[in-house]
């Protein structure tokens, strides 16, 4: 497995990357020779993003000539945490990388390709909340809510094997003792974890709470869509951020996803 990784000289990635010697670790020169690398065969994977912007490493991975498999790219975060009781927490949250206002075929594709990452990563079946202000129409008339319908019906007519419910608050989505009171009868609502953001701001200021706030160790964004795994980091990524993200990206190269 060879994956190439441009900031190998960063001591943070230096520290992650000594825990997997397993994998070839391919040096480059920059973002572009690094993707060339990648859509030459010559890698794997490409994992990059702790000395450069989100921007900077979503335009090479697109200007590049990496197939794109599904009809929109997207991103993810695989979100980790152990609890004080030793017990683990864990779920997927997107989009907070890419799309800024994904339309309604892109959120489609957001929460299609979001749950095959969650299914290969876990072997687990997904559970997919779409989170919002209302809960089960409890907010009344919501812009997105065609948008959330036309996704949430379309997962449940090619995924029957999947769960998703929506539109709902993040507390009814991850905490059963609110669900039962504000959406009794879902099958995701108290057990979601698949969390569907309806745009980039929220995802993004979610999953950097989730960092700096409660305790979570993030990986990615993963970037899905494309023919080969790849990752962005943030330029506040830690070294477990970063171990966490090559134990993604191992999981799906060796499932072929």
């Amino acid at each position: 497995m060879k994956i190439v990784f441009p900031e190998l000289d960063n001591p943070v990635v230096k520290e992650a990357v000594k825990n997997f010697p397993d994998i070839e670790w391919l040096p480059a020169n920059s973002l572009d020779e690094a993707a060339e690398m990648v859509a030459n065969n010559e890698a794997d994977s490409m994992i990059s993003g702790i000395d450069y912007s989100s921007r900077d490493v979503l335009i090479t991975y697109r200007n590049h000539n990496i197939k794109i498999t599904s009809a929109f790219f997207s991103s993810c975060f695989v979100c980790e945490r152990i609890n004080l009781d030793g017990s683990e927490t864990h779920f997927i949250l997107a989009d907070g990388g890419v799309n800024k206002l994904p339309s309604k075929e892109q959120f489609y594709t957001i929460i299609e390709d979001t749950a095959k990452t969650y299914e290969a990563f876990y072997n687990d079946t997904p559970r997919i909340a779409i989170l919002s202000y209302s809960t089960n129409g409890s907010g009344g008339k919501n812009p997105d809510l065609e948008k959330f319908h036309y996704a949430i019906d379309l997962i449940r007519q090619n995924h029957p094997e999947w769960y998703i419910d929506g539109e709902m608050q993040l507390d009814a989505a991850v905490n059963q003792y609110v669900a039962d009171k504000k959406f009794p009868g879902s099958k995701v609502a108290g057990r979601a974890n698949v969390l569907i953001v309806p745009d980039l701001n929220s995802g993004n200021i979610l999953y950097k709470s989730l960092e700096q706030f409660a305790g979570f160790t993030v990986a990615g964004p993963i970037i899905q869509g494309f023919e080969k795994p790849l990752a962005d980091l943030s330029r506040g990524s830690t070294a477990n951020d970063i171990i966490l993200t090559i134990k993604v990206i191992k999981t799906l190269l060796s499932k072929g996803n």
